[in-house]
């Protein structure tokens, strides 16, 4: 089976190198030089080089593929999916594009592929587990705690990305929503900010972000739900700043007779700010609350509690963002080359969680590769 890779960042090309074990994996960028950067790390791989933003090259692209990963940054993402579905291919999706991708449900049904979008970390493994839980409780509360940090705190940002920092002021930006009492409530992102103890990496601050996203449509029978991401203290103080100095507005400016947005100046000074070193260390940490009661005897009250802790791996030499948002996304592609999940049309991992053994199937191949989720029942 042939697999294509769109987009071969850090994220990107670890989750092509893990693929590659078992299927022929071609990594497809714009860029000669990251291309090249990727096969020398990885030789298995077979690259090509080609311009994901002409989107109407698809159909000839990709006709060789059996299903296709889509990578690219989130302002790509949405035209992206869509000219993969056009072309008539399965697809697992970690854009996390604005937009809203179950708008394509017709296109994939039209097409007969399935689609499996927002597939990382959070979104994604956590929709894996509330899509499983959901099958057997009435959900009353869940809450997702979510982050990715350098393990040495650098200022002033204490920070730093394994993808576009554009991507990361898309999600400081964006109004956050979340559900309390069966109301959808809309705040500012980084408002509501807590500090939480997690046992290894001491006091964070959290705060809210839009990372529901589908699950405010597809679970909007459970009364509270909320997503919130997780930083070194202090750090939404300073982003707070430049928000409201402009340096993130799309407003055009004229400097020096060029027109430029302070998006697009910020974005570039913080790239090098921002940048995740590739043998850097870091850790992903994710806390997901559920509690409610069981279908079968609503007498009973349960919490489950899922820890994940990951560090990078010094071994492979990969990150730990890329190893827990893509190898997420890997277990969605073999649970439809295995045809563990074939129904065909557009689906956020909840609507996949909760099919029989597509959950253990994605649990288990993240254990294999030592992506361990520890479950506390009470």
């Amino acid at each position: 089976m042939k697999i294509a890779v769109l987009g071969a960042g850090m994220v990107g090309s670890a989750m092509a190198a893990d693929l590659s074990k078992k299927f022929v994996v071609t990594s497809i960028d714009r860029s000669v030089a990251v291309l090249e950067n990727v096969k020398q790390k990885y030789p298995q791989l077979n690259i090509k080089q080609h311009d994901l933003g002409e989107v109407d090259t698809y159909d000839d692209l990709l006709k060789d593929f059996d299903i296709v990963v889509t990578a690219v940054p989130g302002f790509m993402g949405y035209r992206t999916l869509q000219a993969v579905l056009a072309a008539g291919k399965n697809v697992v999706d970690i854009s996390f594009s604005p937009e809203d991708t179950m708008h394509l449900d017709g296109l994939a049904k039209e097409k007969n592929v399935t689609a499996i979008v927002d597939c990382g970390v959070a979104p994604g493994m956590s929709n894996f587990i509330i899509g499983y839980y959901n099958e057997f409780m009435h959900i009353e509360r869940f809450e997702c705690l979510v982050g990715g940090l350098p393990k040495l705190r650098v200022k002033p940002f204490e920070y730093k990305a394994p993808f576009s920092p554009i991507d990361v002021i898309e999600e400081y930006t964006r109004a956050a929503r979340f559900v309390e009492n069966s109301h959808i409530i809309t705040r500012e992102a980084l408002s509501d900010i807590e500090s939480i103890d997690f046992a290894q990496a001491g006091t964070l601050e959290s705060f809210n972000t839009d990372g529901l996203r589908s699950l405010i449509y597809t679970m909007k029978h459970i009364p509270n739900m909320k997503e919130k991401t997780l930083r070194y203290p202090g750090h939404v103080s300073l982003i707070q700043s430049l928000i409201k100095g402009g340096f993130f507005s799309t407003q055009k400016i004229k400097h020096n007779g060029v027109d430029i947005t302070p998006l697009q100046f910020s974005s570039a000074v913080l790239f090098d700010q921002w940048k995740l070193g590739t043998e850097e260390a870091e850790f992903t940490i994710m806390r997901i609350t559920l509690s409610g009661t069981l279908k079968t005897d609503l007498s009973v009250k349960k919490t489950f509690i899922y820890n994940l802790y990951d560090e990078y791996d010094p071994i492979s030499k990969t990150s730990s963002m890329a190893r827990t948002t893509g190898y997420t996304c890997n277990a969605a592609v073999e649970l439809i080359a295995n045809k563990l999940f074939n129904k065909k049309g557009v689906f956020p991992p909840e609507l996949v969680g909760g099919e029989t053994g597509c959950f253990d199937f994605v649990m288990k191949y993240l254990s294999d590769r030592n992506v361990s989720y520890t479950l506390l029942e009470s």
